[in-house]
């Protein structure tokens, strides 16, 4: 059998993506889907850390828009995602997946504070690591602390799992004439204002050359596919 492609990834889930069908909140399918997908990558020996986002429960951003503080409502967001990163542990160690849970905002009594040494040394030991509450500071996306914390754990790719197979010219919910890239570069992505992730992620990518590979994570076994390096969703590269 063919060795994986990364030995090290990093998985940004957004919080809608825990929905499923449902307007709000968390579906235990879907959390129970994602923890069986990462175990099929974890049993090939790939390390997993996971940055997941809050939209499912609070967004701030909307909530700054309805004339919220955009700091207070950007915390409330943090927090979102905090309680997501439980769910999704759960639904891991209910698979045997060891997981810890490592937070930008110090709340020691339902996760660890997140040090990135200590981090590392999860992801060497086998355990998965679900970073929660963004980077801890407001104005900065989910999408930002994904590409940060890859950087800081020093992950092969970012693998950023949507309800859409790849990369497409438009949005092909809108447009039945949208065709998907197969590869993009970054300064395509950027000069184009393809919603990917926002702009000071894929800048951040870019600088240090990190790879994103966009997929659908609603099809059983794209993770495995992607890690095995099959031709799965859009890569975004130099």
């Amino acid at each position: 059998m063919s060795a994986p492609l990364y030995g090290r990834v990093l998985l940004k889930l957004s919080g809608e993506a825990l929905m499923g069908e449902q307007a709000f909140g968390i579906d235990p399918a879907v959390t129970t889907q994602i923890a069986m997908e990462v175990g099929e990558i974890q049993a090939l020996g790939v390390q997993t850390a996971v940055v997941i986002g809050g939209g499912n429960l609070f967004r701030g951003l909307a909530a700054s828009a309805k004339g919220m503080d955009r700091a207070t409502a950007d915390y409330m967001g943090m927090l979102a995602t905090v309680i997501n990163a439980l769910a999704l542990q759960d639904a891991l160690e209910h698979h045997g997946i060891v997981t810890r849970v490592a937070s930008a905002i110090e709340m020691r009594a339902v996760a660890e504070p997140f040090i990135r040494r200590r981090a590392v040394r999860h992801l060497e030991k086998g355990r998965v690591v679900v970073f929660a509450a963004g980077t801890g500071n407001p104005y900065f996306t989910t999408d930002t602390a994904a590409a940060l914390r890859a950087m800081e754990i020093r992950a092969d790719v970012i693998l950023k799992g949507t309800k859409v197979d790849g990369i497409y010219t438009a949005d092909p919910m809108l447009d039945n004439t949208a065709t998907k890239y197969g590869d993009i570069s970054y300064q395509k992505v950027l000069e184009q204002r393809l919603k990917v992730m926002d702009a000071t992620a894929i800048s951040l990518c870019m600088d240090n050359n990190l790879p994103i590979v966009v997929f659908n994570l609603r099809t059983s076994g794209n993770l495995r596919r992607v890690i095995m390096g099959e031709p799965v969703g859009t890569t975004v590269r130099a």
